[in-house]
């Protein structure tokens, strides 16, 4: 078969392209991290920084985590940042590649317009787990659908990337649990759309990740156990909405609760209580205050049912909303900036000469655009698993669908039931949907092909 001029310039075009976005993709993907002139912190990241140095656990402050951060401390935690950022156009490009729809120009694109309108590059640019909750999500699809559209060795590296996403935050390992349950609850309805075989990794990822975690704290601490403080976040969200107050004034006139002589000054947000200046720090913090709180909260969830039903579901409404980009990443985080003075000194005047440590970051007119982005991409991704279901239609692309509103909806319930809803936890989730959205538009309007209809062809 001949090759024509025509399909020499095509293919030298082509080539172009792949390495152009090869070089300027992974910078445009941290570029808030280069603009600031330093990683970006976050109030949490104090915490996980300090989890090698302190050699004891503290509540929802993952060990796995901060070993990855500790080994990115030499380098000012700029490999860590490119890891996240090659991480991200992996796992994007391998989405497009396994559902038939990767072209160089289509990647760049969607990588672009992911990077304008979502929350994504500021995820990547930032010293925190939430870039590996959305991320995860990909890996773990990708995992169970991908069969021999990946290689052995994308196979490993999606199992790792998995696992270690799952030890990085409780909550993360929940969703991806559920989404193996899930997957597991669907396969006799659905057949070999699920395979055993992919389903069987993607579970053991979960096992693998706890795994990770239960012997990276017995490492630093010595104690085999799982990170603490899930009833204590619990705990907040539930004073918050008036239930701890109601079981003290219920309970006190015959318990000797701690926090008794406290029941009419309770702070009115969980923030408040178990971050600020409350009486949480003269009762002993965590420490001293959880298996108080631990029976309240297993108690008041058997005394007032309903109430607790009720505003669960109120939580996680709210939580779906909140899709805000930024939330605890401004000039105000002490703790952080405690735990790098103490212990890496050397990050201190890089650190100091960063934009948001002069409060130069300013999340607002970025969300003009992310927030309406966020959750009209929301919504277009029920609209679209609506219509694919209406219309029988039950291709890969449909699965992913299904998969992220999954995910969202997990994530809301896991977050927001436990911890109260928050920006921070819709707009980790949030991107993955837009970039569905955009990969269905690209193919209604484009010339992919469905990954499993080319697999039929053949």
């Amino acid at each position: 078969m001949s090759i024509t001029t025509d399909q020499l310039r095509v293919g030298a075009t082509g080539s172009l392209w792949l390495r152009l976005a090869a070089v300027f993709l992974p910078l445009l993907m941290i570029a808030p991290a280069f603009w600031n002139g330093y990683p970006l912190l976050q109030w949490d990241t104090g915490g996980y920084l300090a989890r090698w140095y302190e050699g004891y656990l503290v509540p929802s402050r993952s060990t796995v985590f901060g070993l990855y951060l500790h080994y990115g401390e030499s380098f000012g935690f700029w490999i860590n940042l490119a890891v996240q950022s090659l991480a991200a156009l992996w796992l994007l490009q391998l989405s497009l590649r396994v559902l038939g729809l990767m072209q160089t120009s289509r990647f760049v694109a969607i990588g672009l317009l992911l990077m304008v309108s979502t929350a994504l590059p500021w995820l990547a640019s930032m010293l925190l787990t939430d870039i590996f909750a959305g991320l995860s999500i990909l890996s773990l699809f990708l995992l169970v659908i991908g069969g021999k559209r990946t290689s052995t060795l994308e196979k490993i590296s999606l199992f790792g990337f998995t696992a270690f996403a799952a030890a990085t935050h409780s909550a993360t390992l929940g969703v991806l649990l559920g989404l193996c349950v899930a997957g597991w609850m669907a396969r006799p309805f659905v057949g070999r759309r699920l395979p055993c075989a992919g389903l069987a990794q993607a579970s053991l990822t979960i096992v693998a990740g706890a795994l990770m975690l239960v012997s990276a704290n017995h490492a630093l601490s010595g104690k085999w156990a799982w990170t603490p403080g899930g009833y204590g976040v619990a705990f907040g969200r539930m004073m918050q909405d008036g239930i701890v107050a109601r079981f003290l004034n219920d309970h006190c006139p015959r318990e000797n609760f701690k926090l008794c002589p406290y029941r009419n000054q309770l702070p009115a947000t969980a923030d408040e209580f178990l971050w600020g200046k409350s009486m949480f720090n003269t009762l002993g913090r965590f420490e001293g205050m959880n298996d108080e709180m631990s029976y309240i909260v297993v108690h008041s969830l058997a005394d007032y049912p309903a109430w607790q039903a009720g505003a669960a579901l109120r939580a996680i409404g709210q939580q779906l909303l909140h899709v805000a980009t930024g939330e605890g990443t401004n000039g105000w985080i002490p703790h952080t900036y405690g735990i790098i003075e103490r212990y890496i000194p050397a990050q201190v005047a890089p650190m100091r000469a960063a934009r948001q440590q002069h409060w130069g970051v300013d999340f607002d007119y970025v969300n003009w655009l992310h927030v309406p982005v966020a959750l009209a991409s929301m919504l277009a991704l029920v609209a679209l698993l609506g219509h694919a279901l209406a219309n029988r239609r039950l291709d890969d692309l449909t699965l992913l669908a299904a998969t992220v509103t999954l995910a969202l909806l997990g994530n809301a319930f896991i977050c927001a039931v436990i911890s109260g809803p928050h920006d921070r936890y819709g707009a980790r989730m949030a991107w993955v949907a837009t970039f569905v959205v955009l990969m269905a538009l690209s193919r209604a309007f484009g010339d992919g092909e469905p990954a499993d209809k080319i697999s039929a062809a053949a």
